[in-house]
């Protein structure tokens, strides 16, 4: 089968490496990719968003799966706009519909689904330019610390966690007047804050069967101890050492299942993945947000946990037979650090050579590239988060250790890591 992946960070590149090992891949192509995944697939220079230049591709290449990486084209309709049209009638799409992906491109539809499927989350309220001054009502109400957060997609960075009510306030009002988020923050969710520990969990759905993949944690951070301004993600582990049996078969049972039967009972068309972002309070998983993709920088610590031929499972996936799937998942643990450029998530530099690549004991860790390019035979940063560097071991503490270990052979100028993840977990 020829498949094409769209994206080009880390996400995309270790979804490109599971299905390399395919025995049911034929050729590959990530859209645009990147330095990482022009080692196992072909790139094409193309947007993920601009659909004619997709379609081009699909038809040019013979593409039989389309997986989509990134949430953008999925909030923006991708699957419409193919399913429309007969000439792509055979095409298997891996990734919602638009009305599916509302759960993540809105956070008030979110909350919303969740009202209408009784699935534990925090209470909420949502406000817009119109009705600032009952936001800030409805915030002397709450205890802190204080939750907005941007209606739409703002890159992982639209929400905000104040211990101050005056600066909430301020926060609100920059966010709804004043665009602080962009479109993204025309409205505003507020909700109350939940005293937890977070971790994600993912399943893989055609819609009615589903199957439940490893579950992660990331660290989304700057700084050591879980300080500074959020970014992309610094770094992930898998299995969750907390998330035991008996809290899983919570998540499967008061969450997993009614998010399911919900996009039944609404008629959703829902072929992808469905990434739940949870927080354990007390001994109870409650839903802090849904994405509609995987995680990054989950995936590279989740995808090396699945033994199962991805293909198959998205072949299934596309035909509405995931009942069928016989899901194998590594008793091994995996960790990932994620080496990002000076900076970030501010201001960085990119076309910095990265060296030592070639120093790297492959069969130690796993690269997964995330802001590369190769220009002049040279692997150059292109990015915040440069490269992921994933081990596996018998805990995320030995996994952990050999990818620090195998750090110490890369460099970039301003390379920048933190050295603690996993630090809260014991």
């Amino acid at each position: 089968m020829n498949i094409l992946i769209l994206g080009g960070g880390g996400r995309e590149h270790a979804l490109a490496q599971k299905i390399d090992e395919s025995p049911q891949c034929n050729q590959l192509f990530v859209a645009p990719g990147n330095a990482g995944t022009a080692q196992i697939a072909q790139n094409l220079n193309l947007n993920p968003t601009d659909f004619e230049t997709v379609a081009k591709a699909i038809k040019d290449k013979n593409i039989n799966i389309l997986v989509v990486g990134p949430e953008a084209p999925l909030v923006v309709g991708i699957k419409d706009f193919f399913e429309n049209q007969s000439d792509f009638k055979d095409l298997m799409i891996i990734g919602p519909s638009r009305e599916g992906a509302e759960l993540e491109g809105s956070k008030e539809r979110a909350k919303i689904f969740m009202e209408n499927h009784n699935i534990p989350t925090a209470a909420y309220q949502s406000f817009t330019a119109e009705t600032l001054e009952d936001g800030k009502a409805f915030l002397d109400t709450l205890k802190p610390p204080y939750v907005l957060k941007a209606d739409g997609l703002a890159g992982g960075k639209g929400v905000l966690i104040l211990k101050d009510i005056d600066e909430a306030k301020g926060e609100l009002s920059k966010m709804l007047t004043q665009n602080k988020f962009g479109e993204a923050s025309q409205t505003v969710v507020i909700e109350e804050f939940l005293d937890g520990i977070e971790l994600s969990v993912f399943v893989l759905t055609d819609g009615k069967n589903f199957v439940t993949l490893p579950n992660a944690k990331d660290y989304k951070r700057i700084g050591e101890g879980d300080t500074g301004l959020n970014t992309g993600g610094m770094g992930a582990i898998s299995p969750v050492p907390f998330a035991n049996e008996k809290f899983m078969q919570k998540v499967e049972t008061k969450i997993i299942q009614p998010t399911i039967q919900g996009l039944q009972k609404e008629n959703i068309d829902y072929k992808g993945f469905v990434f739940i972002g949870l927080m354990k309070v007390g001994n109870e998983p409650y839903v802090v947000e849904y994405n509609v993709r995987m995680g990054d920088p989950e995936t590279e610590v989740v995808m090396p946990r699945i033994e199962s031929d991805l293909v198959e499972l998205f072949k299934l996936t596309a035909k509405q037979q995931l009942d069928k799937a016989k899901l194998k998942i590594s008793d091994q643990s995996a960790a990932t650090v994620m080496l990002v450029s000076g900076g970030y998530p501010e201001k960085y530099q990119k076309n910095k050579s990265i060296q030592g690549l070639e120093n790297i004991d492959t069969k130690k860790v796993t690269l997964f590239h995330a802001g590369t390019k190769i220009e002049n035979n040279q692997i150059l940063t292109n990015g915040g988060r440069v490269i992921a560097v994933t081990s596996l071991a018998d805990n995320y503490k030995q996994a952990l250790e050999i990818s620090y270990d195998q750090i110490k052979n890369l460099c970039f100028e301003d390379l920048y890591f933190r050295k603690d993840i996993g630090f809260d977990l014991g």
